[in-house]
């Protein structure tokens, strides 16, 4: 798959600003997309849309097919009669950050009253559309609703400590606790409606308006997850459904230990006898959900590092084959050309340039990693090819202005004179120089579009908490700003050509 030589920003949901604590697929979002459309953006890169657990990360949740309730917009639902602005009321939440704990005991009982208000009959459309979702999604969402329900009932523990018989799906316990729990099951039924219908409605605004959305689909899931606990056959669990190999990366010049994830590891082996069917449905859900997926940790699919689950560290792991080309052959027959981002930073080997190669997939290059060596670092603009998506950084990264004043002098010096600049705008330098070379896409993180500090990092990986809670003010996405923008897009053939822009550059 190629893509057309264009540009975006990334920016998850969560950091849009509003009123109730937390981003969310209110007016703000379509605030954004209007921003990008005058910017002259195309994409518009988010994070995954699921539903968080313990440390609100979106890379751990409770499902690979679910989303998260925390992003449905409240305004949303008074203006579809689902809620009153009196039921909103006046909280008191931080706007300049996220306090998931306080959105969560704020949010989550105003969305349990509108499913009340549903089910006494105020709104007969939703009501109607609620149940054609419910019998479209049944494939995922009975068991992700039950796991939930019942999640739930156990206050929040992890599903292995649950009662061995509903935790080992035992026929009799699944149908004792579905009648028991009927009502929360719905009630988490209703929630993905929400969700879904909320986030359909942001979709077909950004393609109205000439944006496309780049989602993002890490390789493995949470052991607390609904995939997991409805799908124990297709992970390497043993018969007290603990994972017995978990996943990890070995000891590199990062880390003398490697990293320990912990997610189960898949049997491909079972999978395959399936013709890949779990994966080809994820796949499908999340192309449902954006236009293009950014496929993380994509030399997993070569393979994996698989480390004893009574491990402390990565250390004693081992390299395992993944499904290779098998899978992606499987997933081209079911849905297609697969307009995937293969993740492919880290140590890569020629046998996952090859599998990457084979189908077409454009892999990424950070801007932040191509000053460590020589020239011949891959991920120097001179060294690119066209198929390829560079940023100046991701998620992970400190902002470009943090990380530029983390180097010592020498460093500095190095990037200075790569750039022929003083580095006084190194957010803007850095992103020049991603617009101005040969990839097919440039993406930059908002944080540097706005050319903010290490304050306004989304996640510092190792870290246990402070992740994922930055939101940007309104106030922030200026026209001035907008059309600043427009015109370095417009200047290195990153913008859409049509008239509105010409006449906007004719004006500057």
């Amino acid at each position: 798959m190629r893509l057309s030589r264009s540009s975006g920003i990334l920016l998850h949901p969560t950091s849009l600003p509003g009123r109730w604590g937390i981003g969310d697929l209110g007016a703000e979002a379509f605030k954004f997309v209007d921003f990008l459309s005058d910017a002259g953006q195309s994409l518009w890169q988010i994070l995954p849309l699921g539903p968080t657990g313990y440390g609100d990360s979106p890379y751990q949740c409770f499902s690979a097919f679910a989303g998260n309730p925390l992003l449905v917009s409240l305004e949303r639902l008074v203006e579809d009669g689902l809620l009153t602005e009196r039921d909103l009321g006046a909280a008191e939440l931080p706007q300049d950050h996220i306090d998931y704990g306080a959105v969560i005991e704020f949010k989550l009982p105003l969305l349990q009253h509108s499913f009340e208000r549903l089910q006494s009959g105020a709104s007969p459309a939703h009501a109607a559309a609620f149940s054609e979702f419910c019998a479209a999604q049944a494939g995922w969402l009975d068991d992700y609703a039950l796991f939930m329900a019942i999640k739930q009932e156990h206050n929040g523990a992890s599903w292995d400590l649950w009662k061995r018989d509903i935790a080992m799906r035992q026929p009799e316990a699944l149908q004792r606790w579905s009648r028991t729990l009927t009502q929360q099951v719905e009630l988490q039924k209703y929630l993905q409606y929400l969700f879904f219908s909320q986030w359909r409605r942001v979709k077909a605004y950004a393609h109205a308006h000439g944006v496309r959305i780049i989602g993002d689909a890490p390789i493995f899931v949470a052991y607390d997850s609904a995939d997991v606990w409805a799908n124990p056959h297709l992970f390497y669990l043993d018969d007290e459904c603990h994972p017995t190999v978990v996943a990890g990366v070995p000891p590199d010049y990062f880390s003398a230990t490697g990293q320990l994830w912990g997610n189960p590891l898949y049997r491909w082996d079972r999978m395959a006898q399936t013709g890949y069917a779990w994966w080809i449905d994820r796949v499908k859900m999340t192309l449902d959900m954006v236009d293009i997926v950014r496929l993380d940790h994509f030399r997993g699919f070569e393979a994996y590092w698989e480390v004893p689950a009574d491990e402390e560290t990565a250390i004693k792991g081992r390299w395992v084959p993944g499904p290779g080309a098998v899978l992606f052959e499987a997933l081209e027959w079911a849905l297609g050309d697969l307009p995937i981002i293969a993740e492919d930073l880290g140590v890569i080997t020629p046998e996952v340039e090859a599998l990457r190669d084979e189908f077409h997939l454009p892999g990424m290059v950070v801007l932040q990693f191509a000053f460590e060596d020589d020239a011949s670092n891959a991920y120097l603009p001179h060294n690119y090819s066209r198929n390829c998506v560079v940023y100046t950084g991701t998620h992970d990264n400190d902002t470009t202005r943090g990380w530029f004043w983390s180097l010592d002098h020498a460093e500095r010096e190095v990037v200075r004179c790569y750039l022929g600049r003083d580095g006084s705008d190194i957010a803007w330098d850095l992103w020049r120089l991603a617009l101005a070379s040969v990839a097919d896409v440039s993406i930059a993180p908002l944080q540097d579009v706005l050319r903010l500090g290490t304050a306004a990092r989304q996640n510092t990986p190792g870290q246990a908490s402070g992740n994922w809670s930055w939101r940007f003010c309104a106030e922030a996405l200026t026209p001035e700003l907008a059309r600043g923008i427009r015109l370095l897009t417009t200047t290195y053939g990153r913008a859409p050509v049509s008239e509105e822009s010409s006449v906007i550059l004719a004006k500057e």
